[in-house]
């Protein structure tokens, strides 16, 4: 099972999710019962002028998202959206594993 978002899914998780704020991220949740525990990632480019810099962003949300999964600290009814803040330049994956985490217990 693939735990990227289909594209289709974004437009609901954001009209009809809600928005949490941390210092890196923040992540739109939408609980439903036909969720299955996936994810997208958005980084713009207003944030991230450089095309690494934004590549990076999405590849350290996806991973940190991936190994909460496989560590099982995912809820498993909810689909989520994680957009990077510019705060998450020259962090590690472990500094966004802690911040999911305690984004998803809000």
């Amino acid at each position: 099972m693939s735990t990227r978002l289909p594209g289709p899914k974004y437009k609901s998780v954001f009209d009809r999710g809600r928005s949490i704020k941390g210092r890196l991220l923040v992540a739109w949740r939408l609980d439903s019962t036909d969720a299955d525990r996936q994810a997208g990632v958005v980084v713009s480019k207003k944030t991230f002028h450089n095309a690494v810099d934004r590549n990076r962003a999405k590849r350290l949300m996806r991973e940190a998202f991936r190994l909460l999964v496989a560590v099982g600290d995912a809820p498993i009814d909810a689909d989520w959206i994680f957009v990077a803040r510019g705060r998450i330049a020259g962090r590690n994956c472990a500094e966004v594993m802690k911040e999911m985490r305690w984004i998803m217990s809000q």
